[in-house]
């Protein structure tokens, strides 16, 4: 009788985990340090839509994509928009400031050395992998591969006018 009850009460433990993982859908809070030195931390993006992008500069999708993100920023940065760029783990600083540089990215990027902002979104294994959270810091849609900008960016507009509406 006992050994039928344990395998019982594993599953039931288990799904409550399962549930608990899914019921909490928002950040942690993260505190991250930009290549230019600003401290970011996600409870102070709290207000704000923001995308975090996983990338790498050895990574095809992740260069193609970064034109059309940058102009996604740059058009939506003064409604309250923000992206973080964060280099995955591998990818070595040098390089990761380099691109940074010679491409003028706009928004802050972050190296992610020691792995623990990816860790916070359930291990990131491909780039790019972006998050998009809304202004109160819910994960809203995770988009692993190129970033379909027509369709993201209409997504955007409505979060960004919930967000300001509430502002």
């Amino acid at each position: 009788m006992q050994k039928k009850i344990i395998p019982i009460i594993i599953g039931l433990i288990l799904i409550g985990i399962v549930s608990l993982s899914l019921v909490k859908n928002t950040v942690n809070d993260i505190k991250m340090t930009s290549i230019s030195g600003e401290e970011i931390s996600t409870n102070n993006l709290i207000g704000k839509v923001y995308l975090i992008n996983f990338w790498a500069t050895d990574c095809p999708g992740c260069i193609k994509e970064m034109p059309d993100l940058i102009e996604t920023y740059n058009q939506y940065k003064g409604q309250n928009f923000e992206v973080i760029a964060v280099s995955m783990f591998y990818d070595p600083p040098s390089r990761v400031l380099s691109f940074a540089r010679e491409r003028n990215l706009p928004f802050p990027v972050v190296l992610d050395i020691d792995q623990k902002i990816m860790n916070n979104f359930n291990n990131i294994k491909l780039t790019p992998t972006s998050i998009l959270i809304d202004h109160n810091g819910k994960i809203i849609n995770t988009i692993i591969g190129e970033i379909n900008f027509p369709k993201f960016n209409d997504q955007l507009k409505k979060l960004l006018k919930k967000a300001n509406a509430h502002s």
